[in-house]
């Protein structure tokens, strides 16, 4: 009883302006993932089809330009958010986005859905760390780990629900109505901007941007720190696959009927004649759905585990996760490598962010921690590319999907390697991580 009032205390020492981001990041991302789960299909299916008819080699060149700008611009957006104010900063970040957004699913030619894409990127970027840092400025140590774990929880369930539930019925009208969701979904947003968030209190920063932005750069000095970067992003360079090669994999080879079959029985115990499908936006709720479930467990198994070789054991579960893409197309292989992956992924990545805070130069931390979003420039930057040709050449033509997962678990293998020697030659050994 103490604990649940505890608890619940913890709940009621959040001011009105947590929640609102909190908000605003479930309706953010659930629009973005929403998105994400049929961009790439819908980008290559047939006209007749109902999508675009573009090449897959040049849908891997927009993934490769607009995710890596996902995660390059919070660096800047960051500094610029600190010195104009993170009100006039959501108010650009909400507009731009959700035009973006709507734009994407009107335009055909290629270069408007690629410059619409961009667009939309460019909002979402500056979005993302104006709400960790107003998470930061209303709390403090006694909620914070409380409040940061309500804010990834509320990532993911947008990330499972959108896909999950409004997906699938707006597709079936046409693709255009999943972009027009994620439209409404982000522009509403404004409202909540302009009528509900406060600008949270902030220390007064008097630097000029040019000095912010020259002194940001000077970590990239720090040869130990990009190299540990650099080798981390081959992880996600398999990551990025669940958005692009592994979505048309399951569209082009994975039978659903066992698993339509399997779901659709349970649902005929509450309504008749169910007609439940498993398609291509379900691919990323078993990723999303997982976390939800086991990220709790996974955290307390390795709270107490040094950084690295956590981060290692993570990544062999994730490459493990693509291997088992390898063995069959059967839909239950299908979502055991998905699911085998998304618990790497749960495992590797908080101790990344655990581990760069520990490194990290007292004074610099913020910096540090900005900068470790280059893991997802480099590993969403080759993967978009690299994954749609390898998928045209050993799959299109080939016809061997087999190849295409053993190259990838390759790439997982010498992430491994390379963060192996990383630890035995390169870690600081004066930090307890």
């Amino acid at each position: 009883m103490e604990n649940t009032e505890n608890q619940k205390s913890s709940f009621r020492s959040f001011p009105k302006n947590f929640w609102t981001v909190i908000t605003m990041e479930f309706f953010e991302r659930g629009s973005y993932y929403g998105v994400r789960s049929i961009l790439s299909v819908y980008l290559v299916l047939s006209i007749a089809e109902g999508g675009l008819g573009f090449s897959k080699e040049s849908v891997g060149v927009i993934t490769s330009v607009f995710q890596p700008l996902l995660y390059l611009l919070p660096i800047v957006a960051g500094a610029i958010a600190d010195r104009f104010g993170y009100r006039a900063t959501l108010v650009f970040a909400f507009a731009v986005m959700s035009l973006g957004y709507l734009l994407t699913g009107f335009m055909t030619s290629y270069p408007l859905v690629f410059a619409s894409l961009i667009f939309m990127v460019v909002g979402a970027g500056t979005f993302k760390p104006i709400i960790s840092g107003t998470i930061a400025r209303v709390t403090d140590k006694t909620n914070s780990t409380l409040a940061f774990g309500i804010y990834y929880w509320s990532i993911n369930l947008g990330a499972f629900i959108f896909p999950l539930i409004l997906v699938p019925m707006l597709k079936q009208i046409s693709y255009s109505y999943v972009f027009i969701m994620a439209a409404i979904g982000t522009g509403w947003l404004l409202l909540l901007n302009l009528f509900v968030y406060k600008e949270p209190k902030k220390p007064i920063n008097t630097k000029p941007l040019r000095q912010i932005l020259t002194e940001a750069a000077l970590v990239l000095k720090d040869f130990r720190f990009i190299l540990m970067i650099v080798i981390y992003s081959g992880f996600w360079i398999l990551y990025f696959q669940q958005f692009d090669s592994v979505l048309w994999y399951f569209k082009d080879y994975v039978d659903k009927t066992p698993i339509n079959n399997f779901v659709n029985s349970i649902l005929g115990l509450f309504v008749s004649n169910p007609n439940w499908k498993f398609d291509v936006e379900h691919v990323t709720v078993i990723n999303a759905g997982t976390i939800i479930l086991l990220q709790l467990l996974v955290s307390k198994i390795v709270k107490n585990t040094k950084a690295l070789p956590t981060m290692i054991t993570g990544i062999t579960l994730g490459t493990i996760g693509i291997a088992i893409l390898a063995i069959s197309t059967h839909p239950f292989v299908f979502i055991a490598g998905i699911f085998i992956f998304s618990i790497g992924e749960m495992t590797a990545h908080p101790k990344f962010i655990s581990y760069v805070g520990l490194i990290a130069p007292e004074d610099k931390k913020a910096l540090y921690l900005g900068y470790s979003f280059l893991y997802g420039v480099l590993g969403s930057g080759i993967g978009g590319v690299l994954g749609a040709n390898l998928y045209v050449h050993f799959v299109d033509h080939l016809k061997n999907p087999t190849m295409l997962w053993l190259i990838f678990s390759m790439i997982g293998f010498v992430t491994i390697i390379g963060l192996l020697l990383f630890n035995k030659f390169l870690a600081p050994k004066n930090v307890d991580a």
